[in-house]
């Protein structure tokens, strides 16, 4: 049975990420009392009658019990043949405070006399165990809700893989850099097609911005380099108990430069039968609300 537990600040998208699992097949609960998930998860893995292999659970910072002795109560599910793993959601303060505003919700833990940037910093605190223990770290602050449901199908997707999915993920550094990211490449040194009047509008994905690059040698040379050192080092991952390998390309604006050479390299490496996803955070400046 493949279990994830899903947890995260407040205001990170929790929700989002339940409702894309749910939409995979999995058996989802939100704000499961956390010292029910070890006697539930039990009960589903031993009784095959229930039908239920995929199982996403919520756990938030009301359970701090089970947060403070969440290596134990994981080792417990690990003992009993149950193998979780942790999707961890968080979001920068000021898109948090926005969002709340947005919604107009209540933080969990603010009160009348707790505002709400003490809140956040609260459930940072709280929740600071299953944050550097979780399998993937997301953070959702310039993230939109179709870019975090695709996150989550690779990450859910990616125990299904016997080698670990390449991500790649294009992105701009005005907007600031991945957390997710296990390797981040700068791409600010190339010929920057955002200076031409006639493609600044443009993207990576159109032709003629496509044309300006391939025209300047630096770009074949930097599409080689990485080539040759993702390949030896992804090959690295595949002896690790490791689902996926999440690389970021970043310019400028996260339009041109990286979503180009995103685009080049996936080409490249779906050509050796690897499994390769596709990102481009920055590509739709549109950020919609999240709920929590």
């Amino acid at each position: 049975m493949d279990l994830i537990i899903v947890s995260g600040l407040s205001g990170s998208g929790k929700s989002i990420a339940l409702h894309a699992l749910e939409d995979m097949g999995y058996f989802c609960i939100d704000n499961l009392p956390a010292k029910m998930l070890g006697a539930l998860s039990h009960l589903l893995h031993r009784d095959p009658s229930y039908g239920v292999d995929n199982i996403a659970v919520s756990i938030d910072s009301r359970n701090r019990e089970f947060l403070r002795t969440l290596d134990k109560n994981l080792a417990s599910l690990r003992a009993s043949g149950i193998h979780p793993r942790v999707l961890f959601l968080e979001a920068s303060n000021d898109r948090i405070m926005q969002r709340y505003s947005e919604t107009r919700r209540r933080h969990p833990l603010t009160n009348p006399h707790t505002s709400l940037m003490e809140g956040i910093a609260d459930e940072r605190r709280i929740l600071a165990p299953i944050a550097q223990l979780a399998d993937r770290v997301i953070d959702t602050s310039v993230t939109t809700p179709q870019g975090l449901r695709a996150a989550i199908r690779g990450f859910a997707d990616g125990t299904l893989e016997k080698d670990p999915i390449l991500m790649l993920q294009s992105f701009g550094y005005k907007h600031g850099i991945p957390r997710e990211a296990d390797t981040v490449v700068d791409l600010r040194c190339l010929p920057n097609p955002y200076w031409q009047e006639d493609l600044r509008d443009l993207n990576g994905l159109d032709g003629a911005v496509i044309d300006f690059l391939e025209h300047a040698p630096a770009v074949d040379q930097m599409v080689d380099q990485l080539t040759t050192f993702l390949k030896f080092w992804v090959s690295q991952f595949d002896v690790s108990d490791r689902p996926y390998l999440t690389v970021a390309f970043g310019c400028t604006g996260g339009q041109h430069r990286s979503v180009y050479m995103v685009e080049r390299l996936a080409r490249l490496f779906r050509e050796t039968d690897r499994m390769v996803q596709i990102r481009h955070r920055d590509l739709q400046s549109v950020s919609l609300p999240f709920s929590s």
